[in-house]
């Protein structure tokens, strides 16, 4: 089994899919806790209209600032600076050796990679100004642009390239990897020790290397090309077994972002300048910051002290900035998803009717739409309504149905007893639930305690106020059902490699398993939007996990700034070097 990473930050969705495909190296939708965002930079954002709520209210596209009269002193006085929060990262900033997840973000603007993805969630180029892909898709070759250079003025060559796929071939190299995952031709006997070096990447030249897999990988060309390492730097104490030197590295960074590290005070600041060398020319803004002093972003809003922030898309906060005047606002839906994990484990919850019947049971659109005011969307398969392979067709949506839970309950033979609560073979239908400690897990745990009693259902909830004791707590197996959310997900294939591998313990569908590697083996989308379709439609049927919610937020962002482009699977690093104070 894959080595399972547990996260209990709600990243930054706008920066992860540099994170998910480069600084943890992973594909894989990690468990967080499923929680409302707090105030801080961090859904995904959609061009698309955003959802009626139930009062009508909700921001249906982006809104321009209406009064930029009305922008504090404090923002007006600066001409050179743009300021983000930013949860306090660990100071960890090499990509592929993150510490926690809000290094990432601060990585996306040191890094380029050499692919980048644009508005629509395809490739273009990054510090590869072009790629071919061989016929039988087993062989990329990657062109760099002339004259790359790192921050410090030394050059950029395919050198860099072959060691930083080296380098995460290493067996002591013990990140979450997708490179080592998109299995180069002799990456794992380099890994073994059995051989000098890996026999699927060749060096044409300075600036033409290509590599070659062993089987096709539709995610090979975003995933090996992630961001870069400088040989000269990051390689010059590499010994084979031996990683500890980077840690000595991580406060200096060599870099070939839009931006370069130029102090980093923790508690307080990272404080950034623009990369004269950058790729794609120096940034317009001379230097952003990431604000990373706790404290309420709603106050550094309106304040002025920061410049961008994103909040929960309820019809509260959307007519508080509105009033502000000075923002302008632009409506998102995550691309990840909200679950509550079965322990499948469990005698009960190996029966899919009686996962159907909780499902069924349970009023999601009263806990995580109509209690949020609108700020989510119901969710029944494990892709975002922002990405391509999205589909509603042939999806049970479960809606509310008490009547239909007792039923298949019945029918999976839970007969209610004298309390009123379900029993089979002498034993009470009890759900062990685990939460997070927030006010939207306390409304989860009073409407299913309601809507459980009345189907029959004994349910027992604990709430955790830390993140990584629930994970111990589940990962005990002490447990029936805990809530958690995915981190965002750029490709379909990140929402659905949950469930092969014995990555969700007690849930094995062969069918699942070929249908995986079939959407990895063409770069047709079409033919992987059918394959993750007839996924998605056993997934929802089966239930090995229950689908929630969707997020929705709102962008608020200083009136001032232009040049500002959403972009939900890139990040604000997208635009950023195009930012520019007016």
């Amino acid at each position: 089994m894959r080595k399972q990473r547990y996260s209990g930050l709600l990243w930054l969705g706008l920066l992860t899919l540099f994170l998910i495909l480069s600084a943890c190296s992973s594909g894989s939708a990690n468990n967080e806790p499923e929680a409302s965002p707090p105030s801080t930079p961090q859904a995904t954002a959609s061009s698309e209209p955003a959802e009626q709520g139930t009062d009508g209210h909700l921001l249906e596209a982006p809104l321009a600032a209406t009064d930029l009269n009305k922008l504090p002193d404090r923002a007006k006085q600066r001409n050179d600076a743009i300021i983000v929060t930013l949860v306090n990262p660990s100071g960890a900033f090499t990509p592929y050796f993150t510490q926690v997840g809000y290094d990432g973000n601060v990585n996306s603007v040191l890094y380029t990679p050499l692919v980048r993805v644009d508005t629509d969630g395809l490739p273009i180029p990054g510090l590869a100004e072009k790629w071919d892909i061989s016929e039988d898709k087993l062989t990329y070759t990657y062109y760099l642009y002339e004259g790359l250079k790192y921050s410090d003025g030394s050059p950029m060559t395919t050198e860099d390239v072959e060691f930083t796929w080296t380098l995460l071939h290493d067996p002591f190299y013990d990140g979450l990897n997708s490179v080592v995952e998109a299995k180069i031709k002799g990456g794992q006997a380099y890994k073994d020790g059995k051989a000098d070096s890996i026999e699927g990447i060749q060096i044409i030249d300075d600036r033409t290397i290509s590599v070659t897999l062993e089987e096709t990988n539709a995610t090979a060309l975003t995933v090996l090309g992630g961001p870069i390492l400088s040989k000269t730097y990051y390689g010059k104490d590499y010994q084979f077994g031996n990683l500890d030197y980077i840690k000595n590295l991580h406060a200096n960074p060599i870099t070939n972002g839009p931006y370069k590290l130029e102090k980093f005070i923790p508690g307080q600041e990272v404080r950034f300048v623009a990369n004269e060398h950058y790729v794609l020319g120096k940034p317009k803004t001379e230097y952003f910051i990431y604000k990373t002093t706790e404290g309420d972003t709603w106050q550094f809003i309106e304040t002025g002290e920061v410049d961008y922030g994103s909040f929960s898309a309820t019809t509260d906060n959307i007519e508080k900035l509105k009033s502000l005047g000075f923002l302008n606002l632009i409506p998102s839906t995550a691309s990840n998803y909200g679950y509550n994990q079965f322990n499948l484990e469990r005698v009960q919850l190996k029966d899919k009717r009686v996962r159907q019947a909780l499902t069924y049971g349970l009023n999601r659109q009263l806990i995580y739409v109509d209690s949020r005011q609108g700020a989510a969307s119901i969710a029944n398969i494990p892709s975002s309504p922002i990405l391509w392979s999205y589909t509603e067709e042939g999806i049970n949506p479960y809606p509310y149905d008490p009547e239909k839970a007792k039923q298949l309950l019945d029918e999976a033979g839970w007969t209610v007893g004298a309390d009123g609560i379900r029993e089979k073979d002498g034993v009470k239908l009890r759900i062990n639930y685990l939460g997070s400690k927030s006010p939207n897990t306390d409304i989860f745990i009073a409407v299913a305690k309601e809507n459980y009693q009345e189907i029959g259902v004994d349910f027992v909830p604990e709430q955790f106020p830390d993140f990584n004791t629930l994970v111990s707590k589940v990962n005990s197996g002490d447990y029936d059902m805990a809530s958690f959310s995915t981190t965002i997900i750029s490709d379909p294939s990140q929402g659905v490699e949950r469930f092969i591998k014995g990555e969700t313990k007690g849930y094995d569908n062969p069918r699942i398993e070929e249908l995986y590697a079939q959407g990895l083996a063409t770069g047709d989308v079409e033919e992987r939007k059918a394959t993750y379709h007839e996924m998605f439609k056993i997934l929802n049927d089966e239930l090995p996990i229950m689908f929630t919610n969707y997020m929705k937020s709102v962008i608020a962002i200083n009136g001032r700034i232009d040049g500002f482009e959403l972009n939900p699977l890139a990040g604000i690093a997208y635009s950023l070097p195009g930012w520019n104070l007016q």
